[in-house]
Order: C-alpha cells, then structure tokens, then sequence
C-alpha cells in the first residue's frame, strides 16, 4: 500500500511468526488471570473495571465516587474526589498486615555488597526521610530532583517525597550537567537528592561534582537556581566539594529523625512524579503523573501480567529508576503489590558476562524483566555463558523498551527460559504510564515477536492518517481510543505543548508516534517509531521488520537499520550489523552479500540493504535503547546531535570508522583516541566526505 493512505507495508510473513507457544497448563492452572471473559467484562464497562481494580488493590483515605472526569479531553480526572497516600500504599498497609518481615529489597551492589531490606525496615526508613525532608522545609506541592545511582536510597527517597505529597523529578544519572540544569530549572525543584556518585563498569561514576555543574549555571532567564539544598548519600567514599549552608549528608542528617510519620491522604489527582522524556532537544519535555490512577494501573498490570505471587517470587526488573519503566515496575507497582524484588547498582557485563545470571542464582529470581536490546547483547555473547548458572527458578519472562525480533525470543525463551517461562513482551511509553499491550500469560498463546493484544479495559486501534481503521494484516499508527487511568495529566507547565505533541494529529484519540500492524488473528505487532518508517520507492517500510529479518540470520547477534537519502529511492536501507562471536560460518568481509541477499529473501528485492556496516557494538543509551539518530547522522555524513546520554562515545567512533573503511575512505582518517590536534589534522586531509563529519570530530575529541 501506499504512502497516500499513510499505511505502513510489511511485506513479509517469517517463518517464526508463524510459531505459536502455548500457555503451559501448569502455568494456567495458577494463574492470577485464567479466565478469558476478563476481556469482554472490562469492554463492557472499562470506568466500571478501572473502579473495582482501584477499589480492591489500594487503601483509599477517602472513598471516591467520581471515576473518570473526561469533560474537557485531553485532560482525564481518574477517582477526583477520592484521597490516598502512595507511600503508605507501597509499604504501611504491608506491615498493618502482617508482612513487615517479608523481603522488599534484595539489593546487590556492583562491588558485591549486598543489603537485605525488609517491608518494615524500608517503612521505618522512608518515614526518617519524610521527616527529614519536612524538616527542611519540603511540603505538598514542592517539587524534588532526584539524581541517584542504583541504591536503596533512590528508592527510599522517591517514596519520602511521595509520602509529604510532593513530587519528584527523577533524572537519569547519566545526563549531563546541561541536561540536569534544564531540568530542574523546569520543573522550579526545591531540593536536590544526590549520592558522591556510583560504580558503573567497574568504575566510580561522580554525581556530586555534576550537580555542582549544574547548580554554577545560569540559567536561560539569568535567575539563579531554585534548589534551596542538596542532599547528598555517600555511597563511593570519593572526595567531592561542598557548599556550606546548602550541601548537607544523608547519613548525617537523617540520624536526627525517627521512624515515626503518620501518612495523610491527599487527592487522586495530586501529582506524584514529573519525568522528562530521553532524546528531547530543547525545552525538556516534563511528562506529568499524579498519584490514584497511576497507580491503579500499575498494580493491577504487574499483578496480571506478570502473575505476581508476592509470597513466594522473587522479582527483578533491570531498569533504572531514572526511567518510566523504573518507576512503575521497580518502585510503585511491585511495592504496592508487596513483591520481593532485587535492586541491582550495576551492568550485566561486570566483571563479566555473567553478572546478571549469577544474580539470578543467587536470589533465585523467579520473574525477570529486562529490554530487547540487553537480550540481544547477551545472545553476541553466546549461551554458554548463561549455561554455567543454575536459572531453573525463573517461571516468567518480560521483554520492555523496544519490538523485541522473533529471533531473540526465541532465544531469551529457550536459554534463559528453558523452553518453559512464557514471555511478557510489553509496549507502553512514559506516556501512558503503565502496561497498555501484553500477553496475560495464563491465557495468551504467545507468537515471538508480537505484543500480542490490548489489556483489559484499555482500547487500542491501528489507522491510517486519516483515522481509518486498517483491517487484519495491514500496517499504520497506533492509537489510543478511549482514557485510561496511569495516563499523562500534561506535560509539566505547557498544557498547550501536550495538546499538539499527543493529540492534535486525530484530536480525541491518543497518538503513541508508533507504527503497528494488526496480524491475520487481529494481534499488534510493533514497527517502531514513525520517524523510523522508511520511504523507499515510495513503499513504507518498517526498520523493525527489517532489523527482524537480518537477526534471524544465524549469524547476527544485533541489526539496527535506518533510512539514508537516496537520489534514486528517495531513502535507502543501511544497515549496521553486530556478527556473533561465537560464530564462524560468515566472515566480516562476505557477511555484507549474505546478508543483503537474505533480507531480500525474507522480506523482499524492495527492502535490501543498499549498505551493511558490520560493527563490534551500537550507541546505546545507558536504557539500553539503540541510538539510530545517531546511526543516520553517521551514514549521511552529517555531525552527530547531542550525544549526552550514551553509554560510550567512543563506540560512535568505532562505527564512523567502519563506515569510513566501508566506503573506501580508509582508516586513517578516524583514529579513535586522538587528541584534538591530531583529529584537526587529519580533518585537514580528509575528503569531501570526512569533511561533512568535521564538527563532529572536533566536539567529541574535544570532550
């Protein structure tokens, strides 16, 4: 079909999209979710389902009797009149029940040091926080930056200021300097939340000395910061500057307070956490989430899509909590649902590639959820790494951040599943706040590959531009048809901005920016981004489904594929390649031919590569999301945007090498770990197409 009816093609069926895993029966017979009715009872009445799910999961100070305020859409009111503490229903309301002694935190340190924190001493520690932090000052209202590694802290800290009614702004502890001052300076942040810094590969990450950056900034208004003080956790033990009358010790401070804090409620709509969205240029982009219906959705998603026992699993999400995904399935929902789960500071390759499998061992993880791209990274490794490790508790998988490839399904099912764990891949966003697209594992037959369909009373559609709705087998946008309760309010201080960045392009539905293709039985598979569809010819053709395609080649361990301008095709495919290391069938030097003939095999003539980059690794930021604006600035020859949030620049460099060698420009002209001068140099020398690359070279070196 045509780019006119704004469809996007898929020109393929792959062989394992045809492949079907049932649930095992055992698996069903103790399912949370077993009865397929659920489906048509929320579509019956989803206000109705929402209410019984906030009614019976939470503890509520003040009964709503309002559920969805939807009078002036965009902005949805969930349970208004109703008044909770998200604090007290994360650990209080465990205790109160007898649980106090449960696990709530197994945490593991990079360097090994572990700390075992119960529901009852992570309660105590929480109120010291609150009290801390009333004591300097911090009410309802106030808004708090939180820049932490991943330390119970962080947590114990987002939890304080949820409990005053507050709201935090976590900021990954990977952004710059810049970044962390642009958003704090949005969001008008009272306190900052800091540590000395982290271990991350084996190695101190400093976090102190960057919001000291920061806080020396001026902003754009010439005004000096908000933040009032900063506190800060010693984790590293690395000397850092201070600022007296502003900088204050954790450990210090918080010995002066008890671990007694009443909870009081406060309204459903209050709001709990603004989060800036990755990748943002310019103004940052502050998603808003307030407190009921957010965490109404997620308690009732981790609960029914990952089946949480909290009695007997053990639960480990890999994302850090600078991200949506930490916030929702590491702190509120497996908190509020009274999981035992751990907490993991560092990275799965340190010391080795072994780190998060010996973890699983150790703790005897029984549901794991972590991001296509870390799962592909450990399939380069090879199985016989996760093959030394005893991982036969594990009874559940899930898969989050990106389409995860049939290929790597099938491999996270059977070396890390054992061929039995049924996987969760799930498709939601910072914006929707929670799950919106799963399996329900007790009921859905899975297909590697696929989201699979629409959680209870969430309703999902796939249309063209002109919001018509594609039928089974076609492609085009996907959207949200109706409000559902862990929404966005707005984006923080710009109602306006909110309006033309989610709805203007269909007005009363939710526009997600993703493609999606609804298969023969009515299941959405995901294309990625629509900045990521490809225009070739005139055909729209989804990077994913290609990407898919080169990973099922026995020899690809990771594919990422843009669009490059083409004279003739408009856009072409590049391609950039990571060979598995234990393989040997396909050299570097004739894996380009192999696989351009393959994808043309799998998909078809229109979506072969006109080029295929073999590398050693892809920009990846520290979520592990592949970076492929930075892919497509490196194949057009253009200088590379803002590079703040990858975990390794010097990988950026490696690939403008590969690509260089690719196009017979020659090594020498890029030689990673030059200094400024000598990139100058060789910038001098260089050809029309390294030339297009010059303010690149001088930036980076100059880092």
């Amino acid at each position: 079909m045509s780019e006119d009816h704004g469809t996007i093609e898929s020109l393929s069926l792959h062989g394992l999209e045809r492949e079907t895993y049932a649930p095992p029966a055992e698996f069903t017979a103790q399912a949370n979710i077993s009865d397929a009715t659920i489906y048509d009872t929320a579509k019956s009445d989803p206000d109705a389902f929402w209410a019984e799910q906030a009614r019976t999961r939470l503890t509520w100070s003040k009964p709503f009797t309002e559920v969805l305020d939807w009078s002036n859409p965009p902005f949805a009111k969930w349970f208004a009149d109703g008044e909770l503490n998200v604090a007290f229903n994360c650990l209080d309301r465990h205790v109160l029940a007898g649980n106090g002694d449960r696990v709530a935190l197994h945490f593991e340190g990079e360097r090994s040091d572990t700390r075992t924190i119960t529901y009852k001493e992570l309660t105590f520690e929480v109120k010291r926080a609150a009290n801390m932090l009333a004591a300097l000052g911090l009410q309802a209202g106030d808004r708090v930056a939180i820049y932490m590694p991943m330390i119970p802290e962080a947590v114990i800290s987002m939890l304080a200021v949820a409990r005053l009614g507050a709201t935090h702004s976590v900021i990954f502890g990977g952004f710059s300097a810049d970044s962390l001052r642009a958003r704090i300076d949005d969001a008008a942040a009272k306190l900052v939340i800091t540590a000395d810094g982290g271990f991350r590969k084996g190695k101190v990450s400093p976090l102190k000395p960057t919001v000291d950056a920061a806080l020396q900034l001026a902003s754009n208004d010439g005004e000096t910061s908000s933040v009032e003080r900063v506190i800060v956790v010693q984790r590293t033990g690395e000397d850092v500057d201070w600022v007296d009358g502003r900088d204050l010790w954790w450990h210090e401070e918080i010995t002066a307070f008890e671990g007694d804090h009443k909870a009081v409620g406060f309204p459903a709509e209050n709001p709990l956490f603004i989060l800036y969205t990755s990748g943002t240029t310019g103004k940052p982009k502050g998603i808003l989430h307030t407190s009921g219906g957010y965490l109404t959705q997620a308690v009732t998603t981790h609960s029914n899509v990952f089946d949480l026992k909290p009695e007997t699993d053990v639960y480990w999400c890999t994302a850090d909590v600078g991200w949506i995904t930490g916030h929702t399935y590491v702190v509120y929902g497996p908190l509020a649902n009274g999981a035992t789960q751990v907490l993991y500071e560092g990275t799965p390759d340190t010391p080795d590639w072994g780190r998060w499998w010996q973890i699983i061992e150790k703790y005897k993880v029984s549901i794991f959820y972590t991001a296509p791209t870390a799962i592909r990274s450990c399939m380069k490794v090879g199985r016989q790494v996760p093959a030394q490790y005893d991982l036969s508790s594990l009874r559940l998988l899930g898969s989050v951040g990106e389409p995860i490839n049939p290929e790597a399904w099938r491999w996270y099912h059977e070396v890390i599943g054992g061929g039995v764990a049924p996987i969760v891949d799930t498709w939601w966003q910072t914006e929707t706040g929670a799950i919106m697209i799963s399996a329900l594992p007790g009921l859905t037959t899975l297909k590697p590959g696929s989201a699979q369909v629409p959680l209870p009373g969430i309703a999902v559609n796939i249309v063209t531009d002109e919001a018509v709705p594609v039928p089974h087998g076609s492609g085009g946008l996907l959207v949200v048809e109706r409000p559902w309760p862990s929404m966005a309010r707005t984006v923080f201080g710009d109602d306006q901005r909110y309006i033309d960045t989610y709805w203007s392009k269909f007005g009363d539905k939710y526009f997600a920016g993703d493609g999606a293709r609804f298969d023969d039985d009515g299941d959405v598979w995901l294309l990625g981004r629509v900045d990521d569809v490809l225009n070739v010819s005139g055909h729209r053709l989804s990077t994913a489904e290609i990407e898919s395609a080169l990973v099922e080649h026995h020899a690809v361990a990771e594919a990422a594929v843009v669009g490059a301008s083409d004279e003739t095709t408009g856009q072409a495919v590049a391609a950039f390649v990571i060979l598995k290391s234990q393989q040997h069938l396909v050299t570097a030097d004739s894996a380009e031919a192999e696989l351009k003939k393959h994808v043309a095999n799998i998909i078809g003539p229109i979506a072969r590569p006109r080029d295929v980059f073999i590398v050693d690794e892809l920009p990846k930021t520290r979520s592990g999301k592949i970076m492929r604006r930075v892919l497509l600035d490196i194949a057009e020859g253009r200088e590379i945007g803002d590079t703040t949030t990858l975990t390794d620049v010097n990988v950026v460099l490696d690939i403008s090498s590969a690509v260089d060698e690719h196009d017979g420009v020659g090594p020498e002209a890029l030689t990673p770990g030059a200094t400024g001068g000598e990139a100058a140099a060789l910038v001098g020398s260089a050809t029309p197409q390294q030339k297009k690359k010059k303010g690149f070279f001088a930036r980076l070196f100059g880092r």
